[in-house]
């Protein structure tokens, strides 16, 4: 007598693979401002200082191009911490002024998800470009096209 199989098939494509996928859905678009404070002697800095590194990746940063990511590193034995300054609009969604995060016992998977619950949700909606139309629709609309004008 066999045991049915019960499972997946194939593994999990592990941390990496999981940090990946919460870094491609991070919006930085309600966010004036990034600052992370951490003491780099520190034990449990390693992972603000990845997220950081994450943040200044080209395809976050394209996502607010006037977003500020500003390092603040200090010797004080201070823990580590994250403040994202939020937009005006997105400060009238979340009824807060900046939103900060404590990572001093966080991992990089964790921070990412947290900003990405936090911080991505409150981007204002993207607005929809205009879209070009071409003669036929044109003329379908009754706008565009040539004026005939018949002589008598």
């Amino acid at each position: 007598m066999s045991v049915p199989f019960s499972g997946t098939l194939s593994r999990s494509g592990g941390i990496v693979s999981a940090i990946g996928k919460q870094l491609k859905s991070v919006n930085l678009k309600g966010v004036k401002r990034i600052t992370v404070q951490f003491d780099p002697f520190a034990e449990n800095v390693k992972a603000t200082r990845e997220f950081l590194f994450l943040l200044s990746t080209p395809k976050v940063s394209q996502t607010n191009p006037n977003c500020v990511v500003k390092p603040d590193i200090v010797c004080d034995r201070s823990p580590a911490l994250i403040k994202f300054a939020l937009i005006d609009s997105a400060q009238e969604k979340s009824k807060v002024k900046e939103i900060r995060f404590n990572s001093e016992n966080l991992n990089t998977l964790e921070l990412l998800q947290l900003c990405n619950k936090h911080v991505s949700s409150l981007a204002p909606p993207e607005e929809v470009a205009n879209k070009v139309l071409t003669k036929a629709e044109k003329q379908k609309l009754g706008g565009g096209g040539k004026k005939v004008i018949k002589k008598k």
